[in-house]
């Protein structure tokens, strides 16, 4: 049997909510496409009319490494998702949605919401995310607990507001538990805010697991992580898209130490410069902690002598390039001195919030050109 697929803007909130409770009910399968612009429907290439019985929902990868994928999801593996954050986090609670619906991390907010029966606060799609707007959104909550998702480029806006703006700490420390992923957080940043008395959950996972299926390395009771031979993460969970099998090898390279998942970055963003080894996942950890950077990715820039050297955007203050070149050589070594740290007004991101991988690169291209 087959079931229609429904289409809902992700600037439809309120209308996303309801199609998702239908969803779960086996009503039909979901797909939420990006923001309506002008009142119209965007267009989406290779969506089907109808799918198996079994599909709940439909979602694309972030697409930040190329093409987004479109990925189907039971009900099934959507509910056991939100059993297994919930056993994670202490029970179930009210959540802030402040990620863009359709990617996984916002769909899911609406999945726990719907299934907790709770009614979520959701900040306006169509406005930049302001550390004022996340402080009016949090006085909404009314909730016994309280949960919210972020990226870390949000997290950071916040942190860097709630040191001259006690509102902002204040809202930050109303959440029982803060997920913040997608992308590697900024150690000084978690280390800042763990201080301040704010939690922090580090989650990792994908569209193909339903979101995060491990909550500061440590693996839900839905599933379980293993390392291949050649130390890609590998996932065997109830949440895993439909079609994929009993396990899932992601492109990511970790390490188990102390029993807890550590992320070392994707393998398909390590380049060979000069016969050596960079790990740009690695760059921008390093590069992410030099003081007066505000936002920055690494892309690989093609060279004739190296093969591929390693190249910075950052968004910060004007002084800090050679620092960041300086700290890099010195952790890193050599291989990993940038060739260009260009200084930006803003560095390219998709609308998820994750930095445009793709984007950044062809400035690098651009830049050569010229």
């Amino acid at each position: 049997m087959a079931k229609p697929v429904k289409l809902v803007a992700a600037n439809d909130t309120f209308g996303a909510l309801l199609a998702v409770t239908e969803a779960l009910a086996g009503k039909h399968a979901l797909f939420i496409t990006p923001p309506e612009t002008n009142g119209l429907m965007p267009e989406v290439h290779g969506l089907p009319d109808e799918v198996d019985d079994d599909v709940a929902f439909l979602v694309q990868s972030s697409g930040s490494t190329g093409t987004p994928k479109l990925i189907q999801h039971t009900a099934s593996a959507a509910i056991a998702s939100a059993e297994a954050s919930a056993e994670a986090l202490g029970g179930s609670g009210q959540w802030l949605l402040a990620l863009p619906l359709n990617y996984i991390a916002g769909l899911n907010v609406l999945v726990r919401s719907a299934l907790a029966e709770t009614q979520p606060v959701m900040m306006n799609p169509s406005v930049s995310f302001t550390a004022d707007a996340f402080v009016a959104s949090t006085s909404f909550l009314k909730a016994s607990k309280k949960f919210t998702a972020l990226v870390p480029t949000q997290l950071s806006r916040l942190a860097i507001a709630a040191e001259h703006d006690e509102s902002v700490l204040r809202a930050l420390k109303t959440y029982d538990a803060i997920l913040v992923g997608g992308q590697a957080t900024a150690p000084s940043l978690l280390q800042q805010l763990a201080e301040l008395g704010v939690n922090i959950v580090e989650t990792y996972g994908s569209a193909e697991t339903f979101g995060g299926v491990v909550y500061n390395g440590v693996p839900l009771s839905c599933a379980d992580i293993s390392l291949t031979a050649e130390s890609h993460i590998q996932i065997q969970s109830k949440t895993l898209a439909k079609g994929i099998g009993e396990s899932f090898q992601t492109n990511d390279l970790g390490e188990i130490v102390e029993g807890k998942l550590k992320v070392l970055g994707r393998a398909d963003r390590v380049i060979n410069s000069g016969g050596i080894k960079v790990s740009l996942d690695r760059v921008e950890v390093i590069a992410r902690e030099v003081a007066g950077v505000v936002e920055m990715v690494a892309a690989p820039i093609e060279d004739s002598d190296w093969g591929q050297r390693v190249g910075v955007l950052y968004l910060g203050s004007p002084e800090v390039a050679d620092e960041i070149a300086t700290q890099l050589a010195d952790l890193l070594g050599p291989a990993a001195k940038p060739l260009r740290v260009l200084r930006v007004d803003r560095v390219p991101k998709l609308s998820n919030g994750k930095y445009d991988l793709l984007a950044a690169a062809e400035i690098f291209k651009k830049d050569h050109n010229d």
